[in-house]
């Protein structure tokens, strides 16, 4: 069995965004030589996530309307974990949004469903932060 490893760096220009990273793991892919498999992709801050889902903009504002009602950013001091950081938020949404995913490699494509992409969740931006890339098989 095949191993191959590889981390990618998002650096967010904004505190929240969704980042369309599926070109970026069909590259990993195609650099592992991986046809038949398993890949998992996850955020490595806990603050991050990656997702499924569709590449839809208006979805995409929905997620942020959502997430921003069930963990709102501001006041800052309405969360016990903000003291030397104001992120608490960020590491609520992310658990929301997940760590992880896993997709299968059939003839050496991602075994997606229709529409679905992979994408980066960032929830407290503005530093560069780490995706592994990991694909095991044949």
């Amino acid at each position: 069995m095949k191993s191959y490893r590889k981390e990618l760096t998002f650096h967010t220009r904004t505190r929240r965004a969704f980042i369309n990273i599926t070109p970026q793991i069909e590259e990993c892919l195609r650099e592992s030589g991986i046809k038949e498999g398993l890949l998992l992709c996850n955020a490595m801050h806990i603050t991050a996530s990656v997702f499924i889902n569709d590449d839809e903009p208006g979805l995409h504002s929905d997620f942020e309307r959502f997430l921003e009602k069930l963990a709102p950013e501001k006041p800052y001091d309405q969360y016990a974990h903000n003291g030397f950081e104001d992120n608490a938020d960020a590491h609520l949404k992310r658990t929301i949004m997940g760590r992880e995913v896993v997709v299968a490699v059939t003839n050496g494509r991602l075994d997606f469903g229709p529409w679905e992409q992979i994408f980066y969740g960032e929830f407290d931006g503005k530093r560069p932060k780490r995706v592994l890339v990991k694909i095991i098989g044949e």
